[in-house]
């Protein structure tokens, strides 16, 4: 009774790994792909028209490919940053809208899935290999879309080309 009882009570800690996801290589070397190199440091001409620092913001030197592709272009790198919904999109936002909003859905979600996660991951605790349960946990939320095409076409809806199913 009582060697049933541990993992039980084991289980009831509130520092169990809810993340569903296993990306450990168990090599115990360095994580290659967490080192992003970044742009030189440069002396700014004036150290008092440096602008206020942003915690989680970006920085001077950090890579930014797309907006630095757009340049090489002939673009305007300033249109990849959000500014707003597009006037070719206010359409479809007030349609969208037009039952009402609900400010904190983010949040809600968030707890929701938090909730989720929690109860799929109950036995994550006790298995002895390391397993992503991430899609087998989601799969009963995703959408097929070979199917949903399938459906709209026979209804005579024009419908996108869809990538070919995976086997």
């Amino acid at each position: 009774m009582i060697l049933l009882a541990l993992p039980a009570l084991a289980a009831c800690g509130s520092d169990r790994d809810i993340t569903l996801r296993s990306f450990q290589s168990g090599s115990g070397g360095p994580e290659e792909f967490a080192v992003l190199p970044n742009k030189p440091l440069e002396q700014p001409q004036s150290y008092n028209a440096l602008p206020a620092p942003t915690p989680g913001g970006s920085n001077r030197t950090d890579l930014t490919p797309n907006a630095d592709a757009v340049a090489a272009l002939g673009g305007r790198p300033s249109a990849l940053q959000p500014s707003g919904i597009p006037a070719s999109e206010g359409g479809l936002v007030t349609y969208a809208a037009r039952n009402g909003t609900d400010p904190a859905i983010r949040q809600t979600l968030a707890q929701e899935d938090e909730a989720f996660r929690r109860r799929q991951s109950f036995l994550t605790k006790f298995r002895l290999f390391q397993v992503d349960r991430y899609y087998q946990a989601y799969r009963g939320q995703t959408l097929d879309s070979q199917a949903t095409a399938a459906r709209w076409r026979r209804a005579g809806a024009p419908t996108p080309t869809a990538p070919p199913a995976s086997r």
